[in-house]
């Protein structure tokens, strides 16, 4: 069966046509895996609010598809047939005829093929909304309905009574919040560490300057996560900002709300449409991990090659700030922001182990900064959230975030997430790896040379596993900071992990 579509992934993907890329994404994945599970997959959907996906949609084209295949082949065979009797046949009339049957089954034939490769585009284009897996122990809902794992310790001293947590949820054990203190703004402008309104001008809402010790902040953060990751073994990479529109969507960067674009996107050419964002074919990265993961886009990775390790360093841009309220004013929701991303890759039996090697990595660093912070699946002093559908995204299989108390806001903030995004991201870039031979099998190609060759070439390929985390979100980071770090003189004072990039300084103020 023969797939083609968008050409610009031909020049993604130089070594493979665009009838394999697709026959890798569709046949693999949606032809058998959704057409067999359309029901599971449907409700999945639901359950996880995407307004986009449509998995009826999927199939409807793909019937489609089908129809119009057998329709242009069962031509095709017409048309040989006319031909080969245009060849037997010695009157001309006859002939004439027969000669204008072909060409006009052969303009019917170029018709119906125009409208084959609009199907199949659609067909890849609405395939690739649809979401991964979900986890079995995920529940379905809102941040309301976070699964609390553990709780030690309480923000407002208050005592708690004992929590069941297989039952319990986040709305269930908050507590009930006040406004403790001052918050970042507060602080910011009374040491000169932000300027908002400079920024407003400059930029519009959303944006911000960085100053005096606010900047070195951001700085220090950058270089401990940074270091903290490379002396692990992470390989570390300053990524690009702006990437090709095709690797966001892949890595399954798509707006959650129905009327807000989670992107910018970047063109040079001035007469394209504001609002035509078919049209650009680069966009603002909203993360590091999409870099990270264009990587290896198309490659087929060795085993020993696995598991790959990386942290990133880059800006985040993200389009939809400031749609949801107070709750996100100053630094809690911008529109550009530093971040040091994890990014690994996996064998698909290595990716629970690696999510939790991450989420330890991050303990470590929360615990290293001195915060009181709340988290998925921690065992020590932490508030512990699996995060629910509604949180996942299209890529994650399953998220975990990690919370910390900013009394200024008299509640908690999202500052990490770590996700297991399992085959998602891989089978959208095509990145696979060949599976380690068994001895058996290399007995038995030693024992025929020419055959093992063979084996060699034709040796089959999985999908790895892609994994991501925030080391550091460092506006979040500095909220924290400033609103936890305040002293009763009005001075905040500094973590000591950080103060060997603080020009020697140990306070602000």
């Amino acid at each position: 069966m023969s797939f083609r579509g968008i050409k610009i992934l031909d020049q993604l993907f130089p070594n493979m046509t665009w009838a394999q890329r697709v026959v890798e994404i569709l046949y693999e994945q949606i032809l058998m895996h959704f057409l067999a599970n359309s029901e599971k997959i449907s409700q999945n959907i639901l359950n996880r609010n995407l307004k986009d996906a449509d998995i009826s949609l999927v199939n409807c084209l793909y019937t489609k598809f089908c129809s119009l295949t057998s329709l242009i082949n069962s031509k095709r065979n017409q048309r040989n047939e006319i031909t080969k009797k245009i060849k037997s046949i010695q009157d001309k009339n006859e002939k004439n005829k027969l000669v204008e049957q072909a060409k006009e089954i052969k303009e019917e034939i170029q018709k119906m093929e125009v409208e084959l490769v609009k199907v199949e585009e659609e067909m890849l284009m609405e395939g690739l909304k649809i979401p991964n897996d979900t986890h079995e122990e995920v529940r379905v809902g809102g941040e309301e309905v976070s699964r609390v794992v553990k709780i030690v310790g309480n923000p407002l001293g208050e005592s708690l009574e004992p929590v069941d947590f297989s039952t319990s949820s986040r709305a269930q054990i908050d507590p009930i919040v006040r406004k403790t203190t001052k918050d970042h703004i507060e602080i910011a402008k009374k040491f000169d560490l932000i300027d908002f309104e400079a920024a407003s001008t400059v930029t519009g809402t959303s944006w911000y300057y960085l100053r005096n010790a606010g900047a070195l902040l951001e700085l220090a953060l950058i270089q401990y996560a940074m270091q903290k990751l490379i002396a692990k073994g992470y390989t570390p990479v300053i990524t690009p900002d702006v990437v090709r529109t095709e690797f966001s969507n892949a890595c399954g960067f798509q707006p959650r709300d129905d009327e807000l674009s989670q992107n910018y996107f970047v063109s040079t050419d001035a007469h394209i449409s504001p609002g035509d964002s078919a049209s650009y074919q680069r966009t603002l990265a909203a993360t590091a991990e999409i870099p990270l993961a264009g990587i290896y886009a198309g490659k087929i990775l060795s085993p020993s090659q696995l598991p790959i390790r990386m942290v990133g360093f880059g800006r985040a841009f993200r389009a939809e700030a400031g749609a949801r309220g107070q709750d996100a004013k100053g630094l809690y929701r911008v529109h550009q922001f530093s971040k040091v991303e994890i990014f690994c890759l996996t064998r698909p039996e290595e990716s629970n182990a690696m999510l939790n090697e991450i989420v330890n990595i991050q303990e470590e660093i929360f615990r290293e900064l001195e915060l009181c912070f709340r988290h998925v699946r921690t065992l020590i002093n932490f508030w512990i959230l699996d995060m629910p559908t509604y949180e996942l995204g299209a890529s994650a299989y399953r998220k975990f975030d990690i919370e910390a108390w900013m009394p200024g806001r008299g509640r908690w903030g999202e500052i990490s997430s770590a996700s297991n995004c399992t085959d998602y991201q891989s089978r959208r870039l095509n990145i696979r790896y060949k599976p380690s031979i068994s001895l058996q099998e290399q007995v038995g190609n030693n024992a025929n040379n020419i055959a093992g060759q063979k084996a060699q070439q034709t040796q089959h390929t999985e999908f790895v596993h892609t994994l991501n985390g925030t080391a550091i979100a460092v506006p979040r980071m500095i909220i924290a900071i400033l609103e936890n770090f305040q002293r009763d003189d009005g001075k905040v004072t500094i973590p000591k992990v950080l103060r060997n990039w603080m020009c020697g300084m140990k306070e602000i103020g």
